[in-house]
């Protein structure tokens, strides 16, 4: 789903931190359509951003809705899915759980998925705020989003403010916009039965680039195909793609009653979960950043030093 027009941002300015530059052909893309290729990236990120300040602006009632163990259901259900099992970041284990009321539309997901002869994987459900912070500030995630910053501006660091920016659409750092947060949110790939082969999607779960966004006109048509078709199954059962990212699939929230054109507020927001007890409760100031400018520099001084070494 395409945002509207009318939704559209002034261009960003870009201040940059003078400090710092890097020759662009550390970063310049080997095709003749590299000028192409930046400004889908800057214009599908600003569509995002504007997406999340949506977001952030949409009513929300928290119901407490418990959570509900996605792979115990499958086995329950007998249904065969896929759960991955390595960790998000710092050490921590995935949480494959989520709302209650949501888990029977992934099982039918799935189930439609066999029927094809495909195998859904759970990338990702439930992120704590804690597991969302580290996501964010991860090596591996942080210094690919800088590294397009640096391209998209020409080879000069850019300042904080602008990674933030870039950051928010990627890497959600404002919980009501983050709705892993929700316990309403899935990251997904999906595999062939028959061989174990990946449906390919065109690149693998978190890619960082102008390929990211689910109708990037840089990914291969089949390939693009195959995403859409994914896309299908999935929204049938109400789970709405996230335009800027190919894998991310969510229902319930602020976010899915946007693309859904549901009004009226949403009834999941950010939670803290209690597992032993299995109860939520709302996030304080949840429109508050998990990290602030300052400590989104610290990281860019940090990243720097990494790709200069």
């Amino acid at each position: 789903m395409m945002i509207p027009q009318h939704l559209r941002l002034p261009p960003l300015q870009t201040p940059t931190c003078p400090s710092h530059h890097f020759p662009s052909s550390a970063f310049a893309m080997t095709d003749s359509d590299s000028t192409a290729r930046r400004s889908y990236w800057t214009e599908q990120l600003e569509l995002g951003y504007q997406l999340v300040r949506q977001i952030e602006r949409w009513p929300v009632q928290e119901c407490l809705e418990p959570f509900a163990s996605l792979p115990l259901a499958a086995a329950e259900a007998g249904i065969e899915m896929l759960f991955s099992d390595s960790k998000i970041a710092g050490g921590l284990d995935r949480i494959h759980w989520i709302r209650r009321s949501l888990v029977p539309d992934v099982l039918a997901i799935a189930s439609a998925m066999l029927s094809r002869g495909w195998i859904l994987k759970i990338e990702d459900s439930y992120r704590s705020l804690e597991m969302q912070t580290r996501l964010g500030s991860k090596p591996e995630i942080f210094d690919a989003i800088l590294q397009k910053c640096i391209w998209e501006n020409g080879g000069t660091v850019p300042g904080p403010d602008v990674l933030f920016r870039r950051g928010c659409v990627l890497v959600a750092n404002v919980p009501k916009v983050g709705t892993h947060m929700s316990g309403t949110a899935i990251d997904i790939s999906v595999f062939r039965r028959s061989d174990g082969t990946e449906v390919w999607r065109g690149n693998p779960y978190l890619e960082m680039s102008e390929r990211t966004p689910m109708r990037s006109p840089f990914v291969e048509p089949e390939f693009t195909a195959n995403r859409l078709a994914i896309t299908e199954l999935m929204e049938a059962q109400g789970f709405m793609h996230f335009p800027f990212e190919f894998w991310h699939y969510n229902k319930g929230d602020a976010l899915g009653h946007i693309l859904s054109h549901i009004p009226g507020p949403a009834a999941f927001g950010p939670v803290h979960w209690d597992a032993a007890s299995n109860t939520v409760t709302a996030v304080p100031q949840a429109d508050q950043p998990l990290r602030p400018l300052p400590e989104i520099q610290r990281e860019i001084d940090a990243a720097i030093a990494r790709l200069k070494a």
